[in-house]
């Protein structure tokens, strides 16, 4: 099973960089993204490859990483519970997803995940995944099986929260995983516990949080045509 129904061309786009910095956690959601755009610039003052912006935190990314809307909210995503209704971000092409932060950020860093196979996501104190590794947290296959109640409908319903502590100054994570088998949301820069459906106030359940990897199944499938 994949999570989305349409297959993506390669995307490119350059990765461009801010000179600002976090004074507190700040949270990635990816709300009013487009449907299977390329996120590009949308963070960083500019849009993604559909013409949407987001707010200017100055993080850009990698131009296989998409943005992917809830089928049951008219996108293509075959996913359900996610902790910010109703968009994500995966990727169909490459081996991973590379977001870039120039201006840097320390403490810790975190986000929701839901996968069908193992991952690995590593932070990197240079852009583009260069440098050294400050920090690296292993996922487990882990998209059914809890939280799979309540949202409508979609195969990827179980999300996870994770994170890590690290010290030095991050510029930029490479985030790992399956082309279509791996989504990310509310990626939170500046804590090691993501912020949650309600805010970065919000402390997830102490079984949800790990520091050490969780493996999921993945994030881009085939879904059941409705009648």
């Amino acid at each position: 099973m994949k999570l989305s129904h349409v297959c993506a061309a390669l995307l490119t786009a350059g990765l461009l960089y801010s000179a600002s910095s976090f004074a507190v956690p700040v949270v990635l959601d990816f709300e009013g993204a487009g449907n299977q755009a390329a996120l590009q610039n949308f963070y960083n003052g500019g849009t993604d490859s559909q013409g949407h912006s987001g707010t200017n935190y100055g993080v850009t990314f990698g131009g296989s990483t998409l943005a992917l809307i809830d089928a049951d909210a008219g996108g293509d995503g075959n996913f359900a519970n996610e902790p910010s209704p109703s968009t994500i971000f995966f990727f169909l092409t490459g081996a991973s997803a590379v977001m870039n932060y120039a201006a840097g950020f320390d403490t810790g860093f975190s986000f929701y995940y839901t996968s069908s196979t193992r991952a690995t996501v590593t932070v990197y104190d240079d852009i583009d995944g260069g440098g050294n590794v400050l920090a690296t947290i292993d996922l487990i296959a882990q998209n059914t099986g809890n939280n799979c109640t309540g949202d409508p409908s979609g195969t990827f319903c179980n999300w996870d929260a994770i994170g890590v502590a690290f010290a030095g100054i991050a510029k930029s994570v490479d985030f790992g995983g399956t082309q279509n088998q791996t989504g990310y949301d509310n990626v939170t820069f500046g804590a090691a516990t993501p912020c949650g459906p309600n805010g970065c106030s919000e402390v997830p359940e102490p079984a949800s949080l790990a520091l050490l990897g969780l493996g999921l199944a993945g994030l881009g499938f085939g879904r059941r045509k409705r009648a």
